[in-house]
């Protein structure tokens, strides 16, 4: 673990903070960047940015997928339950596993417009994953944020851990 960059009050170094909420505004820049109809492809500039953006954010996913997991652990407190700790990793790599497919497959819809499947079976089958996709990060972001919430209200330093803002004052740790 990357120890150096830790505060006391703080399992998760400076780097890892900024990964996180680096990604959070990375998320937003995309959702309101995104496309609203398919002929938007059309413009050649728009659908080389939308290849570019997909392949840089899957880029520091990845980048910040191997930091996390070969330098960081979790900030759950030792005696938190199994179900809790389970409940983390799913939601976690849950996570993960759409902020990586999402992308992917906005790049095989590219691709399928590219080549002329602009509409049909295919891309029609490529959109309504990406858009399922898009629906079950929403539910995981709004569960990860309610059990940050539960762990301020417990103070526990989970929140104190990731959170630069309403700190802890009586971690139990």
């Amino acid at each position: 673990m990357d120890k150096k960059n830790l505060n006391p009050d703080q399992k998760f170094s400076y780097t890892a903070r900024l990964m996180h909420w680096g990604f959070v505004l990375l998320f937003i820049y995309a959702l309101l960047k995104q496309i609203d109809e398919l002929n938007q492809l059309e413009d050649v500039a728009l659908l080389r940015f939308e290849v570019i953006f997909a392949g840089v954010f899957v880029l520091l996913l990845l980048i910040r997928f191997v930091y996390m997991k070969t330098t960081q652990k979790s900030s759950l407190p030792d005696s938190a339950p199994k179900s809790q700790v389970l409940a983390a990793k799913v939601v976690h790599s849950g996570m993960y596993i759409c902020l990586a497919l999402i992308p992917l497959t906005g790049l095989l819809i590219g691709l399928l417009f590219w080549l002329g499947l602009k509409d049909g079976f295919l891309i029609d089958l490529a959109i309504g994953f990406h858009e399922l996709l898009v629906s079950v990060i929403y539910w995981l972001i709004g569960l990860h944020i309610l059990a940050a919430v539960y762990h301020r209200l417990k103070r526990d330093g989970v929140w104190s851990s990731m959170v630069p803002f309403l700190k802890e004052e009586n971690n139990e740790k």
